[in-house]
């Protein structure tokens, strides 16, 4: 009778531990879908205003992308993915407006991914090195700004270790490349991102991102036959 007690007792305590932990289950599982939505809209936003938009109507629609990413950002602290696409959009920020003004965007840009390396560094395919290594690539060196092209490299190397097929380490490298008149290293390089697979839902990006590695290999072929 013992035993019998004992069995049921069990059986009854693993039923109501499963009764229990499906709804947490179940919930972090919508969160989880949430974020991923959340970081797709994201993603997708950024594609139309940084690809199709220009002018004011860009400059308009960057800050309004930059405060839904901050605010993001802040609600998920420990996010990686969001601290990531904050810095891209910073950065990106940056490039749209140029000149000196673009400056503290740049450098909120490298806060915001030094803070996703420590988080996480390859989280979204190290892409958290691929931007920063854009970065100190593009602005301006000692004394205006970080920029160091050391550094650059060692990042953007770092990218490709963790995501050598990708579309955007292979580009960035390769207009790194193309700037050190590394051009025969530059060529394979954009190459490779050409032959990158397609992202899910990432479409108008790819499609952005591929018309650009067409571009610079364009510039790099003229600069190979003139080599020739």
């Amino acid at each position: 009778m013992k035993n019998f007690y004992l069995t049921y007792s069990i059986a009854a305590l693993m039923s109501l531990l499963v009764m229990l932990s499906t709804p947490v289950n179940a919930q972090a599982d919508s969160t989880i879908q949430t974020t991923q939505d959340e970081l797709l809209s994201i993603q997708q936003q950024w594609a139309k205003v940084n690809y199709q938009l220009s002018g004011k109507e860009q400059d308009k629609a960057y800050q309004a992308l930059l405060s839904s990413i901050t605010e993001l950002s802040e609600s998920n602290a420990n996010s990686a993915e969001f601290a990531i696409w904050q810095g891209i959009i910073q950065s990106s920020y940056a490039g749209a407006k140029g000149g000196l003004g673009a400056l503290s965007y740049a450098k909120k840009a490298k806060k915001s991914l030094e803070h996703a390396l420590n988080l996480d560094p390859n989280a979204l395919s190290g892409s958290a090195y691929t931007s920063l290594g854009t970065l100190y690539h593009k602005v301006p060196g000692w004394p205006v700004a970080f920029g160091d092209d050391d550094t650059a490299k060692t990042m953007l190397e770092k990218a490709l270790t963790i995501n050598p097929d990708g579309i955007d380490p292979n580009y960035f490298y390769g207009e790194f490349l193309f700037d050190e008149r590394e051009y025969q290293q530059a060529k394979l390089t954009l190459e490779k991102a050409l032959a990158a697979k397609p992202r899910a839902n990432r479409e108008l990006a790819d499609e952005s991102r591929r018309a650009e590695v067409l571009a610079l290999m364009q510039k790099v072929d003229a600069k190979l036959k003139a080599k020739s």
